[in-house]
């Protein structure tokens, strides 16, 4: 479905900015890189994982958690400086420390349409690869502790950053076990929100509440921020996992319905098997086996999809409601509308 010229404008505004601030985090990040790799030249195999670290870090793609960081900071403080642009980096370091045990555990192959990190290491064993991957997700975290550390903020407000940081890791550590647990229950819509509240909604927690503490926001403004994040994150949870199912592999970077096929439960396929009937139940564990990605769809798109869509869109809406009770600048407001606008649009493609 076609955007309007308006909805178009906001898409380019949207990732106009992305790109813009995701540039100036990579190229703290490779800095930040480049440090590590000459204190780790004892060891050959260490600096190559340095290497690959640094280079799945900065695969292609918006840096949508760090870039978030850095417009709240940039809201209340009107400046993008050298120490925040360190915190952010730390940000995208935080991130893909999740992002590598992610893949892990679903058995990923690709992340961003290139190799999962660990297929990575996969040559001498599928073992090692694994083994190397969960201990560089745990480097990965340290590493960016280090970086926000390394930045010259105010000791009060680093440690309340790192404070926060350490409760949503604790956190989406918690979502992770959830989202593997369901592959073997069937949860309803309550399970499913205790379980995304600590999952993107988490991450995006981090990325503001960080923000506003470095920029001495009112704390009116964090409490609302805190609010935001998690509408936001719900809006995204459920569009990215719709886009798991119905995208193709080359615009999601991986084959379809590879959640489903591990029986997790995404909140459109909960809204699907909470409707009546075994029929549905057993038509499902059909299609999975023969692989029918057609007729999956179909029966999501039946039983489920309207009402997660509606979900979202309603989240995406809460979150440009509170947007605008913050004294965040104008500019920044708008990016964040036009953004939810952008999310809560694209749910037409599917």
């Amino acid at each position: 479905m076609a955007f309007d010229a308006q909805q178009h404008m906001d898409e380019l505004a949207v990732h106009k900015i992305l790109n813009k601030y995701g540039e100036k985090i990579e190229k703290e990040i490779e800095k930040y890189f480049r440090d590590k790799r000459r204190d780790a030249r004892d060891h050959e195999f260490i600096a190559q994982l340095y290497n690959s670290l640094e280079a799945y870090v900065v695969r292609k793609g918006t840096r949508l958690a760090s870039c978030i960081t850095l417009l709240v900071y940039n809201g209340y403080k009107d400046r993008v400086d050298n120490e925040i642009l360190k915190v952010c980096a730390g940000i995208e370091l935080y991130r893909h420390a999740i992002l590598i045990h992610d893949d892990l555990v679903d058995l990923d192959e690709l992340r961003r349409g290139e190799t999962s990190f660990h297929r990575l290491f996969g040559a001498l064993s599928k073992r090692f690869g694994e083994s190397v991957a969960i201990f560089a997700g745990n480097s990965l975290y340290s590493l960016a502790l280090d970086c926000i550390l390394n930045s010259q903020f105010e000791r009060k407000v680093l440690y309340d950053s790192i404070m926060v940081l350490n409760k949503e890791y604790s956190n989406v550590n918690e979502s992770q076990i959830l989202d593997v647990l369901f592959e073997y229950k069937k949860p309803d819509e309550v399970e499913w929100y205790q379980m995304a509240s600590k999952r993107a909604a988490s991450l995006f927690r981090a990325a503001m509440l960080i923000g506003a503490i470095l920029s001495n926001a009112l704390e009116d403004d964090k409490e609302i921020l805190t609010q935001v994040a998690e509408h936001m994150g719900y809006a995204l949870d459920i569009r990215d996992d719709i886009m798991g199912t119905f995208a193709t592999e080359e615009d999601y970077g991986r084959k379809p319905i590879g959640d489903i096929k591990l029986f997790k439960k995404p909140l459109h396929l909960i809204y699907t098997l909470r409707n009546p009937g075994e029929d549905i139940v057993t038509d499902l564990r059909t299609m999975l086996k023969t692989n029918d990605v057609n007729g999956v769809r179909e029966l999501i798109r039946t039983y489920g999809l309207g009402r997660a869509k509606e979900k979202s869109r309603e989240h995406a809406k809460n979150a440009m409601t509170l947007i605008e009770q913050t004294a965040l600048h104008g500019d920044v407001k708008h990016f964040f509308r036009a953004f939810l606008s952008y999310i809560s649009e694209s749910l037409d493609w599917y």
